[in-house]
């Protein structure tokens, strides 16, 4: 049986996904699906998470394949990919087709006609589209970007917290949780919203040889423009610039297009066509450098991406490694760069200050930030603290050998800069909260958590 089961594979590998071998852990990850068992997978970005439900797709004998995506861009590249590799039996619901598609795309489910069905998280909580996957039925259940579930996680979305509900309304189907980045507490919180806390975990490290990570420290913001300048024109290929407000993306996506860059820009405030345009610009090469809040994340996936810059430090390691991870994708090297001012801090501890989480969630932020700051500050390998911090040794790692941090190793010195602390937030100017579209139009918007939702903040000088 295993011998047949091995062939199976190996032709679908070849036949339809034109691939060789499964790596480790994707072998891993899709033996535990076709033995039947409830499995979180912690696979690094560009690990290929999704052959680990479109291969068991094929193979399972009954039932369809549900996955849950958080981003209807994401659904729709995944939806493509699987028609170019000639896999026509994949079906998206979301609020993106016109009104005769998304009845086409029900009957065909309703018809049996499809074998992998992607849904938002918001429709599959809906009682008429659970009724129709009940009558059909569901073999797999697929959570993707599955730390969506967990309110310790970075981008919490409170739909997710309707998936275990839902489960039990489609006669609990096995589960596949899909993700890149969770530490310890957001393992056992997807387990408990699940409900399933013997969920087998196959987490096959985080750790990617090709990104060289390194932080570039400025004192005042005209030095970090010459900085970012400096390496756009520096580092060939394509690349993308993080900035955490909409008006510092705004100010770098005209001071790289003043240089006569080949850039565009993304941020939740432009008009969704406008969005989509401009990611499009992006992806198919007509634009070498995309500048963005991290409203362009979740489901980008331009491979040959070979730098990400972020011109502010983000509020946590998980959001920083997701983002940071989007380069290099194709194995080969990339770099990723983080522009350190120490006034930034004070944006991510108003971002803080406005959010209303629980006393545990605002405190466990706030450790994940200074964690964040330490990082930014250390001197020690850049790999081995993102290691640490994740809780995933690789056996006889101590230095990468590659990051700033072990090709120069700095002069230790005691840290100043505790002058900045004194300073008000007032002083930053933030005089409004918009709250961004993360499912009609299909972009995660969120720049800071409040009661659960995304916001995305606006300097009241851009207005």
């Amino acid at each position: 049986m295993a011998i047949s089961l091995n062939l199976q594979i190996q032709r679908l590998l070849r036949k339809v996904f034109g691939i060789e071998a499964l790596r480790d852990g994707q072998r891993r990850v899709i033996d535990a699906v076709l033995a039947g068992r409830d499995t979180l997978a912690v696979m690094p970005t560009g690990s290929g998470k999704s052959l680990c439900y479109q291969l068991p797709a094929r193979l399972m004998k009954k039932g369809l394949t549900v996955v849950v995506s958080p981003l209807i861009a994401l659904m729709k590249d995944q939806a493509e990919k699987l028609e170019e590799a000639g896999i026509a039996s994949a079906a998206q619901v979301n609020s993106s087709l016109s009104r005769s598609d998304e009845q086409e795309a029900l009957q065909a489910i309703e018809n049996a006609g499809k074998d992998i069905v992607f849904c938002t998280p918001e429709r599959l909580a809906t009682a008429e589209f659970q009724a129709l996957l009940q009558q059909t039925g569901v073999g797999l259940l697929v959570v993707d970007e599955a730390h969506c579930i967990s309110q310790w996680g970075h981008d919490f979305r409170p739909a997710y917290l309707e998936i275990g509900v839902a489960l039990a309304a489609l006669d609990q189907p096995q589960v596949l949780a899909l993700t890149a980045t969770a530490t310890d507490d957001v393992i056992a919180d997807i387990r408990i919203q699940l409900g399933r806390p013997g969920m087998r975990v196959v987490n096959t490290g985080i750790y990617r040889p090709n990104l060289q990570y390194r932080v570039r420290q400025v004192t005042n913001p005209d030095e970090k423009n010459a900085t970012l300048l400096e390496l756009v024109q520096a580092t060939p290929g394509v690349g993308i610039v993080y900035a955490a407000t909409v008006k510092a993306a705004k100010e770098a996506y005209q001071l790289l297009a003043d240089a006569g860059e080949s850039v565009t820009l993304y941020h939740g405030k432009l008009k969704a066509a406008e969005r989509s345009e401009n990611q499009e610009l992006f992806m198919n090469g007509e634009r070498r450098v995309m500048v963005a809040t991290n409203a362009f994340g979740m489901g980008i996936d331009k491979s040959d991406t070979r730098f990400v810059i972020h011109l502010q430090v983000p509020g946590n390691l998980e959001a920083y490694y997701q983002e940071s991870g989007r380069a290099g994708r194709d194995g080969e090297d990339a770099e990723c760069t983080l522009l350190y001012y120490h006034d930034d801090t004070r944006l991510q501890k108003f971002f803080l200050m406005k959010s209303k989480a629980p006393d545990e969630k605002h405190e466990l932020d706030r450790e994940k930030l200074e964690r964040m700051i330490g990082y930014a500050q250390s001197g020690f390998c850049r790999w081995k603290l993102l290691l640490d911090y994740f809780g995933d040794p690789v056996p006889g790692f101590e230095r990468c050998c590659r990051c700033d941090n072990c090709l120069s190793p700095p002069v230790i010195a005691e840290a100043s800069g505790q002058q900045f602390e004194q300073q008000q937030l007032g002083d930053l100017g933030l005089a409004e909260v918009v709250v961004g579209d993360q499912h009609q139009a299909g972009v995660a918007v969120g720049e800071t958590r409040t009661e659960g939702h995304a916001f995305e903040v606006v300097d009241d000088r851009q207005m």
